[in-house]
């Protein structure tokens, strides 16, 4: 079993910032791809920001400039600074990751974390 862990979450004013960390436990032998998701209210998850094990990052156009992915492998935890929010930015948030274990690839998700971005 794999459980990932969000945090960093909550309300902000326009224009400011948020980091949200998500952290990986359980049966873990490697992690290979991790990003974040996102849903707002009556919309689709979309990706957000995605973060290979060897640091290549891909960004949606809606966030590039203002968000960052990172990740630290000896931690199994994956970062997104958020500067410049922005209402539409409002979403719960979700930390996904692509694990191997001993009995394969798993797919596994976060329960998410509430951004909300409002003056």
């Amino acid at each position: 079993q794999v459980q990932l862990v969000e945090s960093g979450g909550g309300l902000v004013q326009p224009g400011g910032s948020l980091r949200l960390s998500c952290v990986a436990f359980g049966s873990i032998l490697r992690i290979n791809d991790m990003g974040w998701y996102r849903q707002a209210p009556g919309k689709e998850r979309e990706l957000v920001a995605f973060i290979t094990r060897i640091g290549l990052t891909n960004y949606a156009d809606s966030v590039k400039g203002r968000f960052t992915i990172a990740r630290d492998n000896a931690k199994n935890t994956v970062y997104l600074q958020m500067n410049s929010l922005k209402p539409e930015d409002t979403a719960v948030y979700y930390c996904n990751a692509d694990v191997t274990n001993w009995t394969g690839k798993l797919d596994s998700w976060g329960q998410g974390t509430q951004v909300t971005v409002s003056s």
